[in-house]
């Protein structure tokens, strides 16, 4: 039972103060109600009720106890009447004045009404009576009156059948009630015994009777005032007049008023009869007084629940009022708890039903009305506040603000039953309303996790000192928010599965909707005050708990709001300004570079800013990381910044090696109107030599295109595997980078093509190391000895260039430059061959001259790189291979794949 479960909460937070007590005004009504409880209890014992003994038992000791009659009742000798704790309780509280000033019993004997068609006649015969009445009127007024009334009698002949009429009574306050129920007046036919029982709510009051036939047409009404039955209680059947609009006079009724009237607010009677429905309300006082009622002790139990029950229906209270009285006390101390919404839905449950069948009477209706508005502010409380419900605190709501609940509270689903059962759910006013509440609870919670971010977005916020301690934490705080949000909207989505609220309210998209605006409003405003610089860590940790709280809404299937959390548009802006800063800054440093740091160079002989540049690429990409994974578009922007980054360093490179790059650049072909040309300038008398810093230069961008560039390339290609498809392609990411290949093998081919004619050009500057002349200086007769000897020279500073070559470059470019420098000295041989190949003179001494050039080039490669050295690579480049195609007569070898040429 309930009052066998309640919350064991501390006696001393619990109010015990006697709402009810006895007065002086209303001791009187207090006797009789304790004199009918008696005698129902005697009746009831001699019945054979074991209840009924309890309250005969030491002379009625815990009724008069109960009813605080201890100073008006005689005391036996010795005993002292408790003075001080009467005075004190009558001075606390006393009874709340009634509105009923009693009840009145009403029955139709008989009805005579004189028809409307004979009314001409009629009113012109009773038109001249009465002028003649009012001649007469000084010497004859009781015969007179006499006279007509004998008159109105003996007009039988010309009454309707009083059977096809009704009459139909309510009270002069319902009628006044604005909020009246059509049809709800109270339909008596006349001569049938039916009657019902009115209550008045002051002596002002009235009972108004309409009379109307088969076809509702009204015949008549009749006004009788509350205070004209009090005159002459004894005379309970009266002959009451009934008048139509116009006033006239058309017929009158027998009627039955039995009528026991008491006080009002304004009149307190001393004595007289009691109405049964006071009586049970002191009854009612005296039961919770003595069950120490109040808010967390709400059950009647045991003998005094039985003492109600008997009293109501042994003395004619109806249920509907023994429940409205009991539930008006109830909601003076009612608390969003379990057992209080519970009783609230079982003492209503009857009410509702009765006032459906309209059997409510007028003072039910207004107790009811009232009520209504307090159990409505009531469930107010507890949908507005469903998550800080506490069975344990004596307001039940929590005093602190706890964690998000995982579960509904205990007094959710009884709240939700009262509100089914006051409201249509199926209407939309009922559902607007029962959504405006749970908004309500939403913007609640939501204002109290947003304490802890006030400070970060008030006008005071410009004070605060934005140290990296002081920002990290802000960020922090936030991050935390968005956390505690999602929690919110998660354990909407569990109370929601516990099928507790109507089907038509939808728990988690409503508060969801209130969450992720206030949220996104909330880091809106917190950005603009506290702009994120880059993605920093503490920056990163609110991103991901921003994108997180939108993809969990998106996987909880969570309906888009508008003005919702929106991840992307809210670091947009920020995003795009960070990578163009990131941008900037290393374009700025690109700038800053012009000359070659001197002396210094890296474990692969390449050029340290090339690798702090791309190493500051790498680091920047790292940090964004958080970003791309879960935008990857930005993949395409950052491809973009990449690639005017390595266009700068390139850029930057070639400014800082310029004076070594010069001599070269005019053995580069410039393309000139869709021709290649050569832009020439006069040439130097002296022998070129390939600088140290010429090897730097080269082996960095070696090492950009081989390695550095490529691991940039591969971070953004990573990120675009996340990319949307687009017809049959992802979208527009790679054409940046591979622009950026292209320039770098480019450039790296052009440079060392422009280092091969250099040296080729060292060989042509000499006459006796010029390899042609020495061809055509050659005799058929000549010998490999002789051709070895003219070439001796040549021989010597082939070895010296390679030599050279060696000290400056790294092992695979030293390669390629080798293997372009032996085909280009192979193209000498080929060119001549191919003038003279009709003459077949110089044959030998070209065979000879190929020969050597294979010797000098494979050993020296062979004895400078060693076993580092493939085998392809010693292997005679294309134009050799061509040359000794002619010589031989045989194309076998002319198409050797193993013939390559490095670039």
């Amino acid at each position: 039972m309930p009052w066998e479960t309640e919350s064991q909460i501390p006696q001393a937070s619990l109010d015990h103060s006697p709402y009810y007590n006895t007065s002086g005004q209303n001791a009187w009504q207090t006797l009789i109600a304790y004199d009918a409880c008696i005698r129902l209890c005697l009746h009831a014992w001699a019945r054979g009720c074991t209840e009924a003994p309890e309250f005969l038992r030491d002379e009625c000791l815990v009724l008069w106890k109960a009813f605080g009659l201890q100073k008006f009742l005689l005391q036996p000798r010795g005993t002292q009447p408790i003075e001080g704790r009467a005075k004190n309780v009558e001075q606390t509280c006393s009874l709340k004045a009634k509105k009923v000033v009693g009840k009145i019993r009403v029955e139709v004997r008989k009805l005579r009404i004189i028809p409307r068609r004979k009314l001409k006649s009629t009113y012109s015969q009773r038109g001249a009576f009465y002028v003649q009445a009012g001649a007469e009127y000084v010497r004859h007024v009781s015969s007179l009156v006499k006279t007509g009334i004998n008159s109105l009698l003996l007009t039988s002949s010309s009454v309707t059948s009083e059977e096809q009429f009704s009459c139909f009574f309510h009270l002069k306050s319902s009628a006044e009630d604005a909020e009246m129920e059509p049809g709800s007046a109270i339909c008596l036919h006349p001569g049938t015994g039916d009657y019902h029982v009115f209550f008045p709510e002051s002596q002002g009051d009235a009972l108004l009777l309409e009379v109307q036939d088969a076809k509702k047409s009204v015949q008549g009404r009749c006004t009788i005032p509350i205070s004209s039955l009090s005159d002459n209680p004894s005379d309970r059947i009266r002959w009451w007049p009934i008048f139509h609009d116009d006033h006239e006079c058309v017929g009158k009724v027998q009627l039955s008023i039995g009528s026991t009237i008491t006080f009002d607010e304004t009149n307190h009677i001393k004595s007289g009869p009691v109405v049964e429905t006071l009586a049970y309300d002191l009854l009612l006082e005296a039961a919770m007084r003595a069950q120490h009622f109040h808010s967390r002790n709400l059950w009647l139990h045991g003998p005094w629940k039985w003492l109600l029950t008997e009293f109501a229906d042994y003395y004619g209270v109806s249920d509907s009022y023994t429940k409205l009285r009991y539930l008006s006390y109830v909601m003076n101390v009612a608390t969003p708890t379990k057992d209080c919404l519970e009783l609230v839905h079982e003492l209503l449950v009857p009410v509702i039903k009765a006032r459906s069948e309209k059997s409510l009477t007028r003072q039910e209706k207004s107790i009811l009305l009232d009520c209504e508005t307090q159990v409505e502010s009531l469930l107010a409380n507890v949908f507005e506040n469903y998550k800080s419900l506490d069975e344990n605190s004596p307001a039940g709501l929590a005093e602190l603000f706890d964690p998000t609940p995982e579960s509904a509270a205990p007094a959710l689903a009884p709240a939700v039953q009262i509100f089914i059962l006051l409201h249509d759910i199926l209407a939309q006013e009922a559902q607007t309303m029962l959504r405006n509440y749970l908004q309500t609870a939403a913007k609640k919670r939501c204002r109290k996790h947003m304490l802890d971010t006030d400070e970060f977005l008030s006008s005071n916020s410009d004070g605060f000192l934005m140290d990296p301690i002081t920002i990290s934490t802000a960020y922090s705080k936030m991050k935390n928010l968005c956390v505690n949000m999602g929690n919110e909207i998660r354990a909407d989505i569990k109370i929601h599965n516990q099928h507790i609220l109507p089907s038509s309210i939808d728990l988690s998209n409503i508060t969801a909707a209130v969450y992720s605006t206030d949220l996104s409003n909330r880091l809106t405003g917190f950005l603009a005050a506290w702009p994120p610089s880059s993605p920093l860590p503490h920056v990163n940790e609110l991103l991901i708990a921003t994108a997180d709280f939108e993809r969990n809404l998106e996987s909880w299937n969570i309906r888009p709001v508008q003005g919702g959390v929106d991840s992307k548009n809210l670091f947009h802006n920020y995003i795009m300004v960070w990578i163009q800063d990131m941008q900037l800054n290393l374009l700025d440093l690109c700038k800053a570079e012009k000359v070659p740091w001197s002396g210094v160079t890296t474990n692969h002989s390449t050029s340290p800013f090339a690798e702090e540049m791309y190493e500051k690429i790498k680091d920047a990409l790292v940090e964004y990381e958080v970003v791309i994974n879960r935008w990857p578009h930005y993949s395409l922007v950052w491809e973009n910044a990449v690639a005017n980054v390595e266009r700068a360093i390139i850029k930057a490179l070639e400014k800082q090696y310029n004076d070594i790059l010069t001599p070269l650049k005019d053995s580069i072909p410039k393309r000139l109107n869709m021709h290649v040309q050569k832009l020439t300038r006069r040439q130097s008398t002296a022998l070129y030599s390939v600088p140290n810093q010429l090897g730097t230069f080269l082996n960095t961008i070696k090492r950009i295109l081989d390695v550095l560039h490529c691991r940039i390339e591969d971070i953004l290609k990573s990120w675009a595997s996340y990319l949307p498809v687009i017809g049959d392609r992802k979208s527009l990411f790679g054409e940046q980078m591979n622009a950026i290949t292209v320039l770098l093998r480019t450039k790296y081919k052009n440079y060392i093509q422009a280092t091969v004619g250099k040296l080729v050009n060292n060989m042509q500057a000499n006459r006796s190391t010029r390899l042609k002349r020495i061809l055509e200086e050659t005799n058929e007769a000549d010998g490999e000895a002789e051709v070895r000897e003219r070439m001796q020279m040549l021989s010597s500073q082939l070895i010296d260039s390679i030599s050279n070559l060696h000290e400056v470059f790294t092992s695979r470019i030293f390669v390629a430059i080798c293997r372009g420098f032996w085909d280009r000295m192979g193209q000498i041989v080929l060119n001549f061959l191919e003038g003279r190949k009709e003459n077949k003179v110089w044959y030998n001494g070209s065979y000879y001259a190929l020969g050597i050039l294979d010797d000098t080039f494979a050993s020296q490669m062979q004895r400078l790189q060693g076993n580092a050295l493939q085998e392809k690579d010693i292997e005679p480049p294309r134009s050799v291979i061509e040359a000794r195609s002619i010589l031989c007569r045989d194309t076998t070898n002319a198409t050797d794949p193993s013939n390559y040429f490095y670039v």
